[in-house]
C-alpha cells in the first residue's frame, strides 16, 4: 500500500516526525519498505500565465512567448511546446531557478531571440516520467505562486509492506485507523453523507451466483460529462500513490478504492444490453480486457455480464467494450463483495494481477460497499456532473461472512504474552483498533467489526494486543519444551544423516525451484515421457516440473561460476515429478554436484581436476550409511559421458544414477570443465540393512592371497558377485588389493590380487578345510569370470 503523509494526516495527523510515524507503524507490524519524496528536488518554479503567443523568425517549431509571473514586466521566453497557448498557466522556471539534475536557469538565446526563463513539463519537474507537452495548470492557479507550495510538493510517499491477513489497512482509512491507535490520536474522517437521488433511472440486477457475490450494489448516474478534466487535487493524490489520472470516472474509483479500500467499476451504460448478471462464465464465451488482451473464460470464473455477453472479470478487471470514455453520458456504478475464495487464484489464472483482485483475494469488509458507493457517487457529481438514480442493493446474509465474538481471558494474555497488561489498557487499545469490548468475570468479551474479518480466535486478539504493547517490550523467557517421543527404525537411517556425510565430505546443500526450463530439461531428459507443463508459470524459462535435480544443480553452477568460484561441491534433497497429470509420482530423491578441483588451493601437493572415482567415493560414503549390497554397473544415460556413467544398484535394484556430463551438454551449457553428478532415489536410499548378531572367535583367523588372470573387461563387481556367492562358513571375507598389467601379462589380461580371511567361531582350521574352499574359489572363478590362478 503506497500513500503520501499528508493524505494520511488528513484522517489523522498525531504531534510526531515523519520518522516517529514510520517507525510507530513498523514497529506496529506494518512494515514500511520506503519513505521518499514525492516531488524531485527543485526551486525557483513560480505560476505563470501565457499572455501572448508568435511564431519564431527564425525556427518553425519554437513560439516567441511573453508569460506574465506577477512581476513588473512580462517574461519573454522561447518555447517549443505543441500545447502552448495563449491563456494556458503552466509552471515557469525563472532565471535562477534550478531543477532537478542540478539544472540551473540562465538567460539564453535560442536561434537568436532572448529567452527569460523556460516553460515546464511535469517531466522536467520529475513529477512524472514522461509527458506529451508542457504541464497545465487549472485556470484558478495563482499567478506568481510557487509551485511547490501550491501543489504541496514537501511530501513523501509511505509505502507499507502489508501481511497478507492485513488486508483491511489497503486504503488509508485503515492506515489511519492504526495510526490512530499507535498514536491515541482521534480520527476525522471525510463526511459520507448520502447523495440525493434526482433520477428514476435504474437496471435490473440478478445475481445468479450468490456464494461467491453475496453482495452487489448498483446505480445509474445520468447526464454526466465523462471528458472533464479531474481536479488537481484527485490527480496528485492518485500519482503519489502509483497510479495515473484517466479520467473523472476512473479517477474517482481509483481514488475510493485508495481511500476505504473498496474497489469498484463502472460501465457506460450505451454499451449494455439489458440488465446487469452476476454468473459463473460459460467454457465458450471470451472477453477483451481493458488491457488489450484477449482471455477464454472457464466455468469457475466469476464475471460480470448483460443479457448478451460478458462484461467484465468480477473483482479483477473490466472489459474493453463496456468501457467509459470521454464520450460517455451515463454509467452504471458497480460496489460489490466477491468471497475471496472465490477470487482466490482467478487472476492468476489468466496471467493478470490488478489492485481490485489484490483487495479482494484478501477479503473486502463487506459492508463497506454502500458507504463507498456514496462517495464515489458523491465525487463524481462534483467532478463530472450528473444525476444520481437510487441504489440497486442485492444480497444473501446467509453467504455474507459474520463477524467473530470472542471472550478475551486475562489469564490467557499473561501465559502468552508474559505480561500483566490493566484492565483499562487492553479495554482502551481494543476499543481504538475499533472492536466492541465488554468485560465479564473472565475477562472480556469481543465483538469484532466486519473490517477485522483475521480476527477469528483469542489468540488473534492476544497478538493484537501484544504488536500495541511493542514487540520489543516484552519479557524474555525460556520456553517450556515437551520432548515428543517417536519410535526409531533400524530398518531406515534418517535424512539429515545422508545430508551430514555430505556436508562432511565438502558439499552445501542446495534449494533449488521444482520447475524448469523446457530447453534446459530436454537436454537432462533420459526417456521420451514429457514432463508436465505448469498452467500458469512464473515465467516461461519455469515452465515445466523437474523430472531431475540435475538442471536446478547445474543452474547453480553456471550461477558460482559466474562469480570466479572455480570449486563448488553442492547437493540438494528434493521431489521429481514423473508421468502426466493424471497419473503423476513424486519421487524424494539426493542429488550432487561435484566441479573443480579435488582439493582447495594448498601448498602440500599438486592440485588436480576431480575425477570420477572421487566423486564415487562420494556417493560410496553417503550409501555406507544405511548399508547393504551396493554395485556399480556401466551403462548409457543420455545425459553422461558414455565413458564415465554408471547405474548404481543396491541389493539388486537400480536406485540411481553417476557420471560426468556428457561433453555436448557441456558445450551447450558453456562449461568448460568435466561436471559430475549423481542422483539417487530417496526412499530406497534410506533402506537400511538391519546387522546381525555374529559370535567374535577366539581361535586365529587365517589369511590366503590368490592372483589370477581375467580378461580387461571383467570388472571388479563381477569377481565381487562370485565371490559373496561362495557357499562356506569359514570364508568370512574377501579383498582385492592389486590390479598389474603390463610385462609379463598378456595385452587382453589383467592379473587381480585378491586376499581372503577364513577363520571359525569354535575351533582353528586345518590346512586341508582352507585348501579346500580355496579350491572351490578357484573354480568359481573360472566357471563365473574365466579366471586363471596366476602361477
Amino acid at each position: 500500500m503506497k500513500l503520501s503523509e499528508k493524505w494520511l494526516r488528513q484522517w489523522v495527523n498525531p504531534d510526531c516526525s515523519t520518522e516517529a510515524l514510520v517507525a510507530g507503524l513498523t514497529n506496529a507490524g506494518l512494515e514500511v519498505d520506503a519513505v521518499t519524496p514525492v516531488a524531485a528536488d527543485f526551486q525557483g518554479v513560480l505560476i505563470g500565465e501565457v499572455v501572448s503567443v508568435n511564431p519564431h523568425p527564425n525556427a518553425d517549431k519554437l513560439r516567441l512567448c511573453q508569460v506574465n509571473v506577477a512581476t513588473e514586466t512580462l517574461l519573454d521566453i522561447v518555447c517549443g511546446a505543441s500545447n502552448v497557448k495563449t491563456g494556458l498557466k503552466v509552471p515557469v522556471a525563472v532565471i535562477g531557478a534550478v531543477l532537478p539534475g542540478d539544472f540551473k536557469i540562465k538567460q539564453a538565446k535560442l536561434r537568436g531571440e532572448p529567452s527569460f526563463g523556460m516553460l515546464c513539463s511535469a517531466k522536467e519537474l520529475g513529477l512524472a516520467e514522461s509527458s506529451d507537452g508542457l504541464m497545465a495548470l487549472p485556470q484558478d492557479a495563482p499567478i506568481g505562486r510557487d509551485i511547490r507550495e501550491y501543489l504541496d510538493l514537501d511530501d513523501v510517499t509511505i509505502e507499507v509492506d502489508l501481511t497478507p491477513n492485513r488486508s483491511d489497512c489497503l486504503g488509508v482509512a485503515g492506515i489511519a485507523r492504526e495510526v490512530g491507535v499507535i498514536t491515541k490520536t482521534n480520527l476525522t474522517p471525510p463526511d459520507y453523507s448520502s447523495v440525493s437521488v434526482s433520477s428514476d433511472r435504474g437496471i435490473s440486477i440478478d445475481v445468479q451466483a450468490s456464494s461467491a457475490c453475496p453482495r452487489y450494489l448498483g446505480r445509474v448516474i445520468t447526464e454526466i460529462n465523462a471528458a472533464a478534466e479531474s481536479p488537481l487535487w484527485l490527480q496528485e493524490k492518485l500519482r503519489r500513490s502509483g497510479l495515473r489520472s484517466l479520467g473523472p470516472v476512473v479517477d474517482v474509483t481509483n481514488f475510493v478504492m485508495l481511500e476505504l479500500g473498496q474497489p469498484m467499476h463502472a460501465f457506460d451504460t450505451a454499451k449494455l444490453n439489458g440488465g446487469i448478471q452476476v454468473r459463473m462464465a460459460k467454457n465458450s464465451e471470451s472477453l477483451k480486457l481493458l488491457d488489450g488482451q484477449t482471455v477464454s473464460l472457464n466455468d469457475n470464473t466469476l464475471v460480470i455480464a448483460d443479457t448478451s455477453k460478458v462484461l467484465a472479470l468480477a473483482g479483477i478487471m473490466g472489459g474493453e467494450e463496456s468501457s467509459v470514455t470521454s464520450e460517455t453520458t451515463e454509467i452504471f456504478l458497480e460496489s460489490a463483495f466477491f468471497s475471496p475464495s472465490a477470487l482466490a487464484g482467478q487472476a492468476r489464472q489468466f496471467g493478470l494481477h490488478t489492485d481490485s483482485s489484490h483487495r479482494f483475494e484478501r477479503g473486502v469488509d463487506p459492508v463497506l460497499a454502500e458507504q463507498a458507493m456514496e462517495r464515489a457517487t458523491a465525487l463524481i457529481i462534483d467532478i463530472a456532473g450528473g444525476q444520481a438514480g437510487a441504489i440497486t442493493h442485492i444480497s444473501s446474509e446467509k453467504d455474507l461472512p459474520k463477524p467473530a465474538s470472542i471472550i478475551l481471558r486475562a489469564e490467557r494474555i499473561k501465559r502468552v504474552l508474559g505480561i500483566e497488561l490493566a484492565q483499562a489498557d487492553v479495554t482502551e487499545k481494543l476499543q481504538r483498533l475499533g472492536l466492541s469490548v465488554q468485560q465479564i468475570s473472565q475477562g472480556w468479551q469481543v465483538d469484532v467489526p466486519s473490517f477485522r474479518f483475521d480476527l477469528t480466535i483469542e489468540v488473534d486478539l492476544i497478538e493484537e494486543l501484544g504488536r500495541l504493547y511493542g514487540y520489543d517490550k516484552l519479557p524474555l523467557s525460556r520456553p517450556q519444551i515437551h520432548v515428543l517421543r517417536s519410535n526409531i527404525s533400524e530398518q531406515k537411517v534418517s535424512v539429515e544423516r545422508l545430508q551430514q556425510t555430505l556436508v562432511n565430505r565438502g558439499y552445501f546443500e542446495a534449494i533449488t525451484y521444482s520447475f524448469v526450463d523446457p530447453e534446459l530439461h530436454r537436454l537432462f531428459q533420459h526417456n521420451n515421457t514429457p514432463p508436465v507443463a505448469l498452467a500458469n508459470p512464473i515465467s516461461a524459462d519455469l515452465s515445466v516440473m523437474r523430472q531431475s535435480l540435475w538442471p536446478g544443480l547445474v543452474q547453480a553452477l553456471q550461477y558460482n561460476l559466474n562469480r570466479q568460484q572455480d570449486r563448488v561441491r553442492l547437493f540438494e534433497v528434493g521431489r521429481v515429478f514423473k508421468g502426466d497429470l493424471t497419473n503423476m509420482t513424486q519421487t524424494l530423491t539426493i542429488g550432487g554436484l561435484a566441479y573443480g578441483p579435488q582439493y582447495a588451493e594448498q601448498w602440500a601437493g599438486k592440485s588436480r581436476s576431480i575425477d570420477f572415482y572421487d566423486v564415487k567415493a562420494d556417493v560410496e560414503a553417503l550409501l555406507a550409511a544405511a548399508g547393504g549390497q551396493i554395485e556399480f554397473h556401466g551403462g548409457q544415460h543420455a545425459a553422461l559421458h558414455p565413458g564415465q556413467c554408471a547405474e548404481i544398484v543396491k541389493n539388486g535394484q537400480q536406485i540411481g544414477w553417476l557420471g560426468a556430463l556428457h561433453p555436448q551438454l557441456n558445450e551447450a551449457l558453456d562449461i568448460d570443465d568435466k561436471v559430475y553428478v549423481f542422483e539417487l532415489n530417496l526412499p530406497q536410499t534410506l533402506q537400511a540393512q538391519v546387522p546381525d548378531f555374529e559370535s567374535i572367535s577366539r581361535y586365529p583367523a587365517i589369511r590366503r592371497d590368490l592372483a589370477v588372470l581375467v580378461d580387461t573387461n571383467v570388472t571388479a563387481g563381477e569377481i565381487d558377485r562370485c565371490l559373496s556367492s561362495v557357499d562356506s562358513d569359514i570364508l568370512k571375507s574377501f579383498q582385492l588389493f592389486d590390479v598389474y598389467t603390463g610385462e609379463g601379462i598378456e595385452q587382453s589380461k589383467k592379473s587381480i590380487a585378491i586376499a581372503f580371511r577364513l577363520q571359525h567361531v569354535d575351533r582353528t582350521l586345518t590346512d586341508a578345510e582352507v585348501e579346500a574352499v580355496m579350491d572351490k574359489v578357484a573354480k568359481q572363478l573360472q566357471s563365473a569370470t574365466g579366471a586363471v590362478i596366476r602361477a
